[in-house]
């Protein structure tokens, strides 16, 4: 693997390695998974963040799965959505941490919030009392149904947004039944999506000193994404219900052998052919786009062909034949997987190194405690110190006052 620094000094960005934000200061409000991928990939490009915690009920205490008790900055819960943040806790219903929160946003680049529209007002922390002082600050606000339309105050999670969008209705299954997906495919979309309007800010404002308002909502991505398909379910019913839903036999997933499975995507005809004369089936090379509908008979056959191998047979014949032909690669060999360790992807991932599981015991201890998780480290004091001049004697009272929790 190669060192941080001889990418560095090939010029090279890669997953986490990067400092090509370093100088740029984020105040994140955010909860739950959008805003914290969203600032977590500033961080990977070398943003300082600083993440905002409520105290003294700390959001992640009520969030962290304690299956994976490995120490600070290893754990699963932390590298999927909150590495390279500094945390600071602040007791946001006293005018001290408001007041504390405010000065913070005040020397900030980038401020990121994920409330329901309104919320930061109240508590004087919203985009027109920051701009009022900052105007060169860019604030993000990260919802799923935006800050304005009839959705906007409602709740909401991923499953709610891929309904809302349309998209659910394109994922299903042979029943024709929505699938829920085991992936937060909308948070994890809308987080990058933020990033990106954020970093597009930024040049903005390198050129013109402006500052921005960025109303970033899930369900207007994800419907950007799925009007395409919308248009071709209105005006070219039969086509889509054939082509897209029933599917192509040359785009689907095939168990194998061995109880796994790979997927061929095979869309374009020079793919299909490639397939087809690889595994000795000439006859099928003119059912190019032949739907499972229109040739279930076809269709028995690949699922009979796919059985006679194993999956890493037909993924050799799928790096052999340029077929779009891939496995289906499951989570518990993912790390092990030939394009995980040939990218060196799990250089970021530590806690994929074989690690004893945190006995059952004491997860319930961790739950029944309500302590800290292990991965959980608390910036407070260095931030305030660092930050804001706050003096040891300045701490001692804020945390006396219940502002602040204690230094670790």
């Amino acid at each position: 693997m190669y060192s941080i620094t001889k990418y560095e000094e090939k010029g090279i960005s890669v997953e986490g390695v990067s400092t090509m934000l370093t100088g740029v200061t984020i105040v994140d409000f955010s909860r739950h998974l959008p805003g914290p991928i969203c600032t977590m990939r500033l961080a990977d490009l070398g943003a300082e963040v600083i993440e905002v915690e409520t105290f003294p009920d700390n959001d992640h205490n009520r969030l962290t799965d304690y299956a994976n008790g490995d120490s600070s900055e290893t754990g699963g819960f932390y590298l999927r959505s909150h590495r390279n943040h500094k945390s600071i806790s602040l007791n946001l219903r006293t005018e001290e941490g408001k007041t504390l929160a405010f000065a913070l946003a005040k020397q900030a680049d980038v401020v990121v919030e994920s409330f329901r529209p309104g919320v930061l007002r109240h508590l004087g922390l919203d985009y027109d009392s920051l701009w009022a002082v900052h105007p060169a600050v860019i604030y993000c606000s990260v919802t799923g149904y935006g800050q304005s339309g009839e959705l906007s105050q409602l709740g909401g999670h991923d499953l709610n947004v891929q309904a809302v969008s349309g998209l659910l209705s394109t994922i299903r299954d042979s029943e024709e039944r929505p699938v829920v997906a085991d992936v937060p495919i909308t948070d994890f979309a809308v987080g990058l999506y933020a990033s990106e309007q954020i970093c597009a800010a930024l040049v903005q404002r390198l050129r013109t000193g402006r500052g921005a308002y960025l109303d970033v909502a899930s369900a207007d991505l994800f419907s950007s994404w799925t009007g395409l398909h919308a248009i071709f379910a209105k005006y070219n019913e039969e086509k889509w219900n054939h082509s897209l839903r029933t599917g192509r036999v040359a785009y689907q997933v095939f168990e194998t052998s061995d109880g796994h499975y790979v997927a061929l995507a095979a869309l374009e005809e020079k793919f299909w052919l490639n397939f087809c004369r690889a595994v000795g089936r000439e006859d099928w090379e003119m059912l190019h786009q032949a739907t499972i509908t229109q040739h279930p008979d076809v269709y028995d056959e690949l699922k009979a062909l796919f059985l006679t191998r194993t999956q890493a047979e037909w993924s050799e014949l799928g790096l052999e034949v340029d077929c779009c032909l891939t496995a289906v690669e499951e989570l518990e060999t993912w790390a092990d997987s030939s394009y995980v360790t040939s990218r060196e992807i799990t250089y970021t991932l530590p806690f994929l190194e074989k690690k004893e599981p945190l006995a059952a015991k004491t997860q319930h201890r961790f739950q029944r405690d309500r302590k800290l998780p292990p991965w959980y480290t608390d910036h407070t004091h260095e931030l305030l110190k660092r930050r804001l001049n706050i003096t040891d004697e300045g701490l001692r009272r804020l945390q006396k006052q219940g502002v602040i929790p204690q230094a670790p």
